[in-house]
C-alpha cells in the first residue's frame, strides 16, 4: 500500500487518495514527529485500525525517511482490498 504521510499535523487521519509523480497514494496524518521513527509507527498503527488488522500487520518496507511510503499490510488481500475500497469516495 502505497501512503503520503504528514507528520506533525494538527488531526490525525486519512486524507483520501492523492496524486503523486509515481501514481495515486492514500493521505495520512499523523500528529506525532518524524523522529525515532516515531511517525512511521503512527502511521503504520492508523493503517490497522482502519483496516481492521493487527498493529503488527502493517510495516514500513521503502519509504521510512520520507513522507511518501510503502506499507506492507499482512493479511487476506481480497478482504484487504475490499476494506480499503470501503475507506475511499
Amino acid at each position: 500500500m502505497r501512503v503520503r504521510v504528514q507528520p506533525r499535523a494538527r488531526r490525525a487521519g486519512l486524507r483520501g487518495v492523492q496524486p503523486s509523480a509515481d501514481g495515486p497514494r492514500l493521505g495520512l496524518s499523523v500528529v506525532e514527529p518524524p523522529e525515532d521513527g516515531r511517525a512511521n509507527r503512527a502511521a503504520c498503527a492508523a493503517i490497522a485500525e482502519a483496516l481492521g488488522v493487527a498493529p503488527s500487520a502493517v510495516t514500513v518496507v521503502q519509504g521510512a525517511s520520507a513522507r511518501e511510503k510503502t506499507l506492507h499490510v499482512a493479511g487476506d488481500p481480497r478482504a484487504l482490498a475490499e476494506r480499503l475500497g470501503a475507506l475511499g469516495p
